[in-house]
């Protein structure tokens, strides 16, 4: 028991690893060869198509790779540890609940199959091999099946569902968010900071697309360039890829290999459960998550279901509950847990590797602390209990303590 409660302070260090996915939209993207000879556009006026884009319908098949920078297998070993430590588990959830499932796409790289008709229906299907993982939302349902396990997850969808990733509701249900929601997103926070551009054109899929190129203007932003390939002939999103000054491989480098904007059949979003697959009903759950959600969350619906949680973050826990520090890409979210961060000697040995592999030590005139690092989202956790958390390099995270202090 004691080892339990020990393993568990431990989960806040190793949740910020999770903070990398809330600035990452599940999303296609990935320019195809041949650059096609298009009209001149300006960045505004490129903006302009994006946002006079009604896409309704499309299907189409997609690759995404994902790398954070983050030693995955260690982090899912060391979780897997640190479940078995505490007596965790599945606990009788679903293999095929969306929330367990769709966590894959943070890492690796994966194909994907799309299908668009409209805000009332779509389904998602991440092939793995011989197996597959179906996502699909028709109506008022959202079922979701696991071809490997043969289990089905069933909830109903919220009376105001809207196209995938829009639709209120628990956010790890979603199904992930259209090349469109992200780049509006992106365009929405543009402003003073921000420098786009376009850059030349591509092939998506077959598709004549101009390329938008949204950088930083701040220094010490970890963000090197946002890249959206949109199509020429309907101004729909197709690529999206998101650098960090880190360089290397892209952190997010997913596309569309192929894609059509006809109406999708029918069928393509009618589901059965398999005779015999074990169905999971998420009602109960989802009113659990809502019910803890209301205790409240001092980031609002900026993090990943549960994030909050494993930061400690419930009421009466913060004292001051989110500031924000600066503007624009170097934005720097303040928060104070109350309570100090447990050294890391004092850590289970299967969480103490994990915890030196992410963190570094740093000092300053806010005194010490450890910054958890990936290629985008940084966090710096004083030893006094406060957190600070941006898309930042590690300097800035001690200089916003520093100045903070």
């Amino acid at each position: 028991m004691a080892e339990t409660r020990k393993a568990s302070r431990f989960i806040v260090p190793v949740a910020v690893a999770g903070v990398a996915a809330a600035t990452i939209g599940l999303v296609p993207a990935l320019a195809a060869s041949g650059d096609p000879d298009l009209p001149e556009i300006t960045a505004q006026q490129l903006i302009e198509k994006i946002a006079a884009s009604d896409t309704q319908t499309l299907s189409g098949t997609f690759r995404i790779s994902t790398d954070l920078g983050l030693p995955l297998e260690g982090l899912t070993s060391g979780l897997g540890g640190l479940a078995g430590g505490m007596g965790g588990g599945a606990g009788g959830d679903s293999s095929a609940d969306p929330s367990e499932k769709l966590t894959e796409l943070v890492s690796g790289s994966h194909t994907l199959r799309i299908a668009a008709d409209g805000p009332e229906r779509q389904r998602l299907t991440l092939l793995d091999g011989s197996d597959e993982y179906s996502l699909i939302h028709n109506g008022d349902d959202v079922w979701a099946y696991d071809s490997k396990s043969k289990e089905v997850f069933h909830e109903k969808a919220p009376a105001d569902a809207d196209a995938p990733g829009a639709h209120e509701g628990p956010k790890d249900k979603e199904l992930p968010g259209t090349p469109k929601q992200l780049a509006d997103e992106v365009l929405k926070a543009a402003g003073d900071t921000t420098s786009i551009t376009v850059d030349g054109t591509a092939k998506v899929a077959g598709r004549d697309a101009y390329q938008l190129v949204i950088k930083p203007k701040q220094a010490g932003s970890t963000v090197a360039s946002v890249k959206i390939a949109v199509d020429a002939a309907n101004g729909t999103p197709l690529k999206f890829t998101l650098n960090s000054v880190e360089g290397g491989k892209p952190v997010v480098d997913a596309g569309f290999t192929k894609i059509d904007f006809s109406k999708p059949a029918a069928s393509d979003f009618t589901f059965k459960a398999p005779e015999g697959a074990k169905v999971t009903e998420g009602a109960a759950e989802k009113a659990a998550e809502e019910a803890e959600g209301a205790k409240g969350n001092p980031f609002g619906d900026e993090l990943p279901g549960g994030l909050g949680e494993a930061f400690g973050l419930g009421a009466g826990t913060g004292k001051d509950g989110v500031n924000v520090i600066g503007e624009g890409w170097t934005a720097i979210a303040r928060l104070d847990t109350g309570a100090p961060t447990p050294k890391t000697d004092e850590a289970p040995k299967e969480v103490q590797g994990l915890l030196d592999s992410l963190g570094d030590k740093v000092d300053g005139e806010f005194g010490s602390g450890t910054v958890f690092k990936t290629k985008i989202v940084n966090a710096l956790l004083t030893d006094d209990g406060k957190v600070y958390v941006g898309a930042v390099t590690k300097d800035a995270l001690v200089n916003a303590a520093n100045a903070d202090k």
